[in-house]
C-alpha cells in the first residue's frame, strides 16, 4: 500500500513534469526565469531533506541490506542516480542530522546539530550548506565544550535562516532558542523573518570565524604540520612545459597572490597611464576612436595564463633587485645555451638548464633571443671542443637608461596592456646583433608575455627619432598605420601633454 507521503512526493513529479512540458520554460522573461530558478531551489533543497530524514530516521544497517546493497553509499548511488562523492556527501549530512532513539525510554534524543537540522528541514539550508556550516567546527569538536557546540549550532543556524546579526544576546539566549527560530510544527514562526538563503561559501566563512574566537589555539598544531608539510617541485621539462607542484604556506600564497593580482588588474579608465592614440588631427577633447572601448579588450590568454606571466614578471624583478643574494658572485642569471649560427638565422634549438625531461632542456631559439634581447651575450669559441676564446657583449641597459625608459613610457608599450614599465623587460626595437644600441632611443618596455610573443602576435615597433610608435595586427587597426602611444589627456586640461620629453 502506497503511503501517504509517497503520494506527496508523485504529486510533487508530476507537477514538475507539467512545468517542463510544453516548452512552458521557453517563453518566460528573465525575470520569471530568475524566479523560477530561486523556487527550483527550494524544492532541490527540500528533496535533499526528504532524502536525508528518510535514511536518518532509518536502521542504519538493515536498510541497506533489506534493499539488496552491501552499503548505504551503494544504496544512494542505485536509488537517487548519484556518483559515489555525491552518496558519501548525504551520508555525512545523515550522520550530523540522525536522532538516535533511547533504549530505556524508546524516544529520538537530539542530533548532533539540531539547531541546523532544523534549519535543514525547513528548507533553509542544503547539502552543501550543511556541510560547509559544520566541517571547521567538526574539526575543532573535541577542543569545543558542550555549551560552545550548542552556541555553534544555534548561530549557524540562524545565519542558515537569514537573521545573522539580529540575535543581540548571543547564541544560547532566550532570542535564539528554538521556539523563536521556528520549532517543528511552528509554521508561523518559522518563516515571519527568514532573510535570503545564504551560500554555502558564506555559512563556511561563519563556521571559520566562529572557530577562530571558540578555539584560539586550534590553528597552531595545523600550523606546524603545514609547515613540515610545505615546500615546491619543479618538474621535469615536457612537452614544452615543466610543471610545478608543492604547497605554500599561507602568508606566502597571499602575497604570492597579491603580487600577481597587481600585475594582471589592469587599469582603470580613469587613470592617467590608460593607453591611447593621436588622431591625425589631435584634439584633447575629442575621444580617441582607436581606443573608444574602455576595457581595451585584446587579451586572448585565459585568467592561467596570466598567473604564469604574471609570476615570470615577479621572478624578473626578484632576480634584479639589489637585496637578492648572489649565486657564484653575480645576482642569478638565467643561462641559454644555443649555437651562434641558429641564433643568427632564428632556427635551431637553445637548451635550458636543469630542464631535463623528455626534450632534455631544449627550447625553441626564439626563447634564447628573447633572453638575449635583455641579457649579455657571451660568445664562447671552441675548436675540437677546446675553448680557445670568451668575449661578452653588453647588451644590458644600465639602470639610468631603465629608470629614463620607465619614465618615457609608464607601461607596456603594447596599447591595452598595462602592466607597468619598471616590471618589464626592455626590447631592443632594432636586434643589437644588427647594430641596433643599447640606447634610450633603442628600448621600449614589454612585459614578458607580450615581449615572449611580438614575433607571431602581429604586433609591430619602431623607433620614430627617439619616440615609439607601434603597428597593430590588421583585425585591431584595419589601416595598418604606425600610431604614437600618448597618455590620455584629462578634460581640464586645453593642450595636449606629450607623451616623451627629449632624453
Amino acid at each position: 500500500m502506497t503511503s501517504r507521503t509517497r503520494e506527496l512526493l508523485d504529486q510533487v513529479v508530476s507537477d514538475l513534469d507539467r512545468a517542463l512540458g510544453d516548452d512552458a520554460l521557453a517563453g518566460m522573461t528573465d525575470d520569471e526565469r530568475i524566479a523560477v530558478i530561486a523556487a527550483a531551489g527550494a524544492v532541490l533543497r527540500r528533496a535533499e531533506a526528504v532524502v536525508v530524514e528518510a535514511l536518518a530516521t532509518a536502521d542504519a544497517a538493515d536498510l541497506p541490506h533489506a534493499a539488496g546493497c552491501r552499503s548505504q553509499n551503494e544504496l544512494l548511488q542505485r536509488a537517487l542516480a548519484v556518483d559515489a562523492s555525491a552518496a558519501t556527501r548525504i551520508g555525512r549530512v545523515v550522520g550530523l542530522v540522525r536522532r538516535d532513539v533511547n533504549l530505556l525510554s524508546g524516544e529520538r534524543m537530539p542530533a548532533r546539530w539540531p539547531a541546523l537540522r532544523d534549519a535543514f528541514i525547513d528548507g533553509r539550508v542544503g547539502i552543501a550548506g550543511m556541510l560547509a556550516a559544520t566541517a571547521p567546527v567538526e574539526k575543532a569538536w573535541e577542543r569545543l565544550s558542550a555549551d560552545e557546540r550548542a552556541g555553534a549550532d544555534e548561530c549557524l543556524a540562524q545565519a542558515a535562516r537569514g537573521r545573522g546579526g539580529r540575535d543581540a544576546d548571543g547564541p544560547g539566549s532566550e532570542t535564539g532558542e528554538r521556539g523563536d527560530a521556528g520549532g517543528e510544527g511552528d509554521d508561523t514562526a518559522s518563516s515571519a523573518d527568514d532573510g535570503p538563503v545564504p551560500s554555502p561559501d558564506d555559512l563556511a566563512y561563519l563556521a571559520h570565524a566562529l572557530v577562530a574566537v571558540l578555539d584560539p589555539d586550534g590553528a597552531d598544531p595545523d600550523d606546524r604540520n603545514a609547515q613540515h608539510r610545505r615546500g615546491i617541485t619543479l618538474g621535469r621539462l615536457r612537452h614544452g612545459l615543466r610543471p610545478i607542484r608543492g604547497w605554500l604556506s599561507p602568508e606566502v600564497a597571499a602575497q604570492l597572490e597579491t603580487v600577481i593580482d597587481a600585475i594582471t588588474n589592469p587599469t582603470g579608465a580613469g587613470s592617467a597611464s590608460r593607453v591611447a592614440f593621436l588622431p591625425r588631427d589631435p584634439d584633447p577633447f575629442d575621444s580617441d576612436p582607436f581606443n573608444s572601448d574602455p576595457r581595451a579588450v585584446i587579451d586572448a590568454r585565459t585568467a592561467m595564463q596570466k598567473r604564469h606571466d604574471a609570476f615570470a614578471a615577479v621572478l624578473a624583478i626578484a632576480a634584479r633587485h639589489k637585496d637578492m643574494p648572489t649565486l657564484g658572485g653575480a645576482a642569478p642569471t638565467l643561462v641559454v645555451t644555443v649555437d651562434a649560427r641558429d641564433l643568427e638565422e632564428g632556427a635551431g634549438w637553445a637548451t635550458l638548464p636543469g630542464a631535463h625531461g623528455d626534450s632534455h632542456g631544449q627550447i625553441p631559439v626564439g626563447v634564447a633571443a628573447q633572453v638575449g634581447c635583455s641579457g649579455t651575450i657571451q660568445r664562447v669559441t671552441m675548436d675540437a671542443g677546446r675553448i680557445v676564446g670568451i668575449d661578452s657583449t653588453d647588451r644590458v641597459f644600465t639602470v639610468h637608461q631603465r629608470r629614463a625608459i620607465v619614465a618615457r613610457d609608464k607601461e607596456c608599450l603594447i596599447p591595452g596592456c598595462h602592466v607597468p614599465a619598471s616590471w618589464c623587460e626592455i626590447h631592443h626595437v632594432t636586434e643589437h646583433a644588427r647594430g641596433g644600441p643599447t640606447h634610450t632611443d633603442n628600448g621600449v618596455p614589454l612585459c614578458w608575455w607580450h615581449h615572449r610573443s611580438l614575433d607571431h602576435s602581429g604586433w609591430e615597433i619602431r623607433m620614430h627619432s627617439g619616440v615609439p610608435q607601434v603597428r597593430g595586427p590588421a583585425w585591431w587597426d584595419p589601416e595598418q598605420r604606425w600610431r604614437t602611444p600618448r597618455l590620455s589627456v584629462p578634460p581640464r586640461l586645453s593642450a595636449p601633454r606629450p607623451f616623451a620629453r627629449a632624453c
